[in-house]
């Protein structure tokens, strides 16, 4: 709790304290950025992206993340998840709205957490899909921007079902199709000229 703290307050601080890279924006063109998403962090989950220019309106957003950590009783958000991403921005691109088409790729190990009416079993699978979005992204100074960002889509989630978190003789082997969020990020960025 106290490292969501830490990182919240650092983002505010951050965001108050760094004077804007000025009114003219028409030269300011990137080329390359490295970005990170605060709320990954708040779950545990390390992550890095990277974002590439491919036009004056369009960029590439890869996103990596991963989560090999297990918690008290057994608890385990365990996983590694892929995200690219085409960006359309609306005015230029690293700079101000945009949309996004995204496809994800992740494996995953959960159990143990008694929420989504996962109940106390583990599934393990794989989850893939793709879905659409929508972000701002504000500039801070030269280097530094944060972003903000939104998805729905689809995801198909096949799985097995084990009886514990630690022991476990497979239960069920099923598959899920779900609609809904598939992307929400508060990114840290470090911009590349």
């Amino acid at each position: 709790m106290k490292t969501i703290k830490f990182l919240l307050l650092a983002a505010l601080m951050l965001t108050y304290t760094i004077s804007t890279y000025g009114q003219d924006k028409s030269h300011y063109m990137p080329k390359f950025a490295i970005k990170t998403n605060a709320l990954y962090w708040a779950t545990t989950t390390a992550n890095l992206g990277f974002e590439v220019g491919l036009s004056k309106k369009l960029t590439l957003d890869v996103s990596g993340n991963y989560n090999p950590w297990k918690f008290s009783d057994h608890k385990q958000i365990k996983h590694w998840l892929v995200q690219p991403e085409l960006r359309y921005w609306l005015c230029e691109r690293f700079y101000g709205h945009f949309f996004g088409l995204h496809a994800h790729y992740a494996e995953a190990n959960v159990s143990n957490l008694n929420i989504l009416g996962l109940g106390h079993e583990r599934y393990q699978g794989n989850i893939y899909g793709a879905g659409i979005s929508y972000g701002y992204q504000w500039i801070l100074n030269k280097h530094w921007s944060m972003e903000a960002e939104i998805g729905v889509g689809y995801a198909r989630i096949d799985y097995d079902k084990y009886n514990c978190g630690k022991c476990g003789s497979k239960l069920d082997s099923g598959h899920k199709n779900y609609i809904g969020p598939t992307k929400v990020a508060l990114n840290i960025i470090y911009v590349i000229k």
